[in-house]
């Protein structure tokens, strides 16, 4: 049994035309402690896959199970980081990152929770910046704020969703090798939804890439055969890295034809 499950995953959603089937019957599997990508177009359906996992939206078929446990509505065991930042304005890097350690640890004392707290604040290299507010923070700053947030949860998996795509092309760099130091100390279980093919092969493990839609399906997983740590100075011209990428060019390019 796979540690996640997700098995003929449908979803339509009711427009003035009628219903809109999003996705058409998707089917992936995460193993405990890998890194998968999800890749495809803007609009393909990518957000309503990581919503129906993460518990936020029903399915109008199929199945979710995480650990062989159906998934019926969110939980903390499904830790997410959206493309915006979504923190609490009047609350500091601490206690933004407090708010997710105090919801699943109401049993620890305060000591233990503030210790838990300033550990993920370091994880993600803001002790400096504890005491700030969002406002006074970069946007980069505040994507690793989120990060740390979903984190500090200690969930059986982190979702994704286009983490860095609001940010400028060198902050997106960084926070991609952040992402890659922190789920190399860590090894968590993430499931990441991106439109950009070169980070699904900088950071995963296997990538499926989706359909454009309607009725989105996912494609055969493609392996990334590049070892671990990675540096992205020398993986373009990795054997490994360009066979992945044109694995997954050619299928994308392929699917949107077809539509």
């Amino acid at each position: 049994m796979a540690y996640l499950e997700v098995r003929g995953l449908r979803k339509s959603y009711g427009t003035r035309s009628g219903l809109t089937a999003v996705l058409g019957g998707v089917d992936l599997t995460l193993e405990e402690g890998e890194f998968v990508a999800v890749v495809g177009y803007s609009g393909s359906g990518k957000t309503t896959l990581v919503s129906l996992i993460a518990g936020l939206i029903a399915p109008d078929r199929g199945e979710i199970l995480l650990e062989g446990v159906p998934v019926t509505g969110p939980g903390p065991e499904r830790g997410i980081v959206f493309q915006q930042y979504s923190l609490l304005p009047w609350l500091s890097v601490r206690g933004n990152v407090a708010l997710a350690v105090d919801a699943v640890n109401p049993g620890l004392p305060a000591s233990e929770r503030r210790r838990i707290t300033d550990e993920f604040i370091a994880l993600v290299n803001l002790t400096p910046a504890a005491w700030k507010r969002p406002r006074q923070l970069s946007g980069g700053m505040r994507q690793r704020v989120a990060v740390a947030r979903a984190l500090a949860m200690r969930p059986k998996l982190l979702l994704m969703d286009e983490p860095f795509s609001a940010v400028d092309a060198l902050t997106r760099a960084t926070l991609q090798d952040e992402l890659l130091r922190i789920w190399g100390e860590r090894r968590s279980t993430v499931m990441l939804i991106t439109n950009d093919v070169d980070e699904a092969i900088l950071l995963a493990d296997r990538i499926y890439p989706m359909t454009p839609g309607p009725d989105a399906v996912l494609g055969p997983a493609i392996e990334v055969g590049l070892p671990r740590p990675r540096q992205r100075r020398h993986m373009s011209l990795e054997p490994a890295y360009q066979k992945a990428r044109q694995a997954l060019v050619e299928f994308l390019r392929a699917a949107r034809t077809a539509r």
